[in-house]
């Protein structure tokens, strides 16, 4: 049989040769080569419960709806130009990467204590860093670029006005820099201006100047038209937001809803909306930011349950039928007494009753957190605000309406010890429900920007 025989120079070149592929193929597994991950690779963040739960949880980074599917082209990678969406989607990756290393490296364990957002959470960090926000400047007063500052639904006129004051570190100076776009439209002044003229007619309307408004922003620029929607998100507390897109569904299917009215029922997509707290400022004459904290340590708290409102919605009447003016323990009024103080009860009282009312959310959510009181939340269908990362079963209480009759004995039969974890730990959420302006980190207005950018980390653009 014929044997094979090399010559030392040849043996020489097929050596360097091989060290040379070798060296190739070490680099392809380096640092230094940006690598696409398909999208089953990640799941959603922080979903449902808090930073110490998610040490195997990563992103979903999908590309929008009814768009071309993501593929890397190397040519491109090899242009020394890159134009804005890629220098936007370079950026969000290297957010997705830090947040990935931070939970790598970090012992997150779900039995941990801290169920609010700490201060290394790496999301929030990234956000401060890199999130940039363009607000379209189209659209007039007064349904545009304002929004209530008083009263319920006065959360989606601070936003506005936080965005469009010129003040905020996260608004782009060029829509070419953002990550995503705010449409700054105001339903409650869009209610305001039309509904007493044609009452009857009045959700066509509304349906229209939405759908106008976003057809006038797509023939002007391409941001909405490369991400179908994806990154652009509206801001609104009022009862009848959600109706925008009841009459067409396939557009605006990828387009992010923060809204107060978080019904699931009606459409509400926790994945891809946002909840937004309801909030009552104060108007005239004394105009403030969140009610005065009259909150009382719990040795002092004599009061078990408490509830004042109106009558309306089906939860509040088997509410009022069981418990209005009835116990003195359990203390439901639907006008308090004269002489009383609403939120000096709510800081008097262990347990705070938020029942939904015609719509799911309710102000008394933030309201108890304001007195440090324990929120007990009655409702059906209600995704409740940031719990992307915030688990709301550590610090509140869930009754079931259909066991409103039994709100006494499930109270009383919390022990004192559970009770003191609980109030404790509300007394560390709350800073995430104070309303400041202008805003401040792990606020109740960034955490409405970091429930946007974490579903923003989630998508990529094609």
């Amino acid at each position: 049989m014929a044997t094979l025989s090399f010559s030392p120079t040849l043996l020489l070149l097929l050596t360097f040769l091989l060290l040379v592929l070798l060296e190739f193929i070490s680099s392809l597994n380096g640092k230094n080569i940006n690598l696409y991950f398909p999208s089953t690779v990640f799941s959603q963040i922080y979903h449902n419960a808090p930073p110490p739960a998610i040490a195997n949880s990563s992103f979903d980074s999908t590309t929008p709806s009814s768009t071309p599917k993501h593929s890397d082209n190397f040519a491109s990678h090899a242009k020394k130009k890159k134009n804005s969406r890629d220098r936007i989607e370079e950026e969000l990756g290297r957010a997705r990467a830090a947040i990935r290393k931070a939970l790598r490296t970090q012992n997150y364990t779900s039995d941990r204590e801290e169920i609010y957002i700490p201060r290394g959470c790496m999301s929030h960090i990234e956000m401060l860093k890199r999130f940039k926000v363009w607000a379209y400047k189209e659209g007039e007063l007064p349904m545009a670029h304002v929004g209530p500052m008083t009263y319920i639904y006065s959360i989606e006129g601070h936003f506005i006005d936080e965005m469009e004051n010129g003040e905020s570190p996260f608004m782009a100076r060029h829509p070419d820099e953002a990550h995503a776009f705010f449409l700054p439209l105001s339903v409650s002044k869009i209610v305001d201006c039309f509904f007493q003229l044609e009452p009857y007619a009045f959700h066509g309307r509304l349906v229209r100047i939405f759908t106008d408004y976003i057809n006038v922003i797509k023939d002007k620029y391409p941001y909405w038209n490369r991400s179908i929607g994806a990154d652009h998100f509206m801001v609104s507390c009022h009862d009848w937001a959600p109706e925008i897109e009841w009459d067409d569904p396939e557009f605006y299917k990828n387009f992010i809803r923060v809204l107060c009215n978080a019904n699931t029922s009606e459409g509400f997509k926790p994945k891809r909306d946002v909840s937004l707290p309801e909030f009552t400022s104060q108007g005239y004459p004394i105009y403030g930011l969140g009610p005065i904290r009259h909150g009382q340590a719990p040795s002092n708290r004599t009061i078990l349950a408490f509830f004042a409102g109106g009558a309306h919605g089906d939860i509040r009447d088997v509410l009022f039928k069981h418990w209005r003016d009835k116990d003195d323990e359990v203390q439901v009024h639907e006008y308090l007494p004269d002489g009383q103080d609403y939120h000096q009860l709510m800081g008097q009282t262990k347990f705070c009753l938020c029942p939904s009312g015609s719509e799911v959310a309710s102000p008394r959510v933030v309201e108890a957190m304001y007195q440090e009181c324990v929120p007990v939340i009655i409702s059906d269908n209600y995704t409740l605000p940031f719990s992307d990362v915030l688990d709301w079963s550590k610090f509140a209480v869930f009754i079931p309406p259909k066991r409103i009759p039994e709100i006494k004995t499930i109270l009383k039969g919390i022990s004192q010890s559970r009770y003191l974890t609980l109030q404790q730990r509300v007394k560390q959420v709350a800073r995430h429900f104070e309303l400041n302006r202008p805003a401040k980190p792990f606020d109740i207005l960034h955490m409405v920007l970091h429930s946007v950018w974490l579903r923003r980390l989630n998508i990529r653009l094609p």
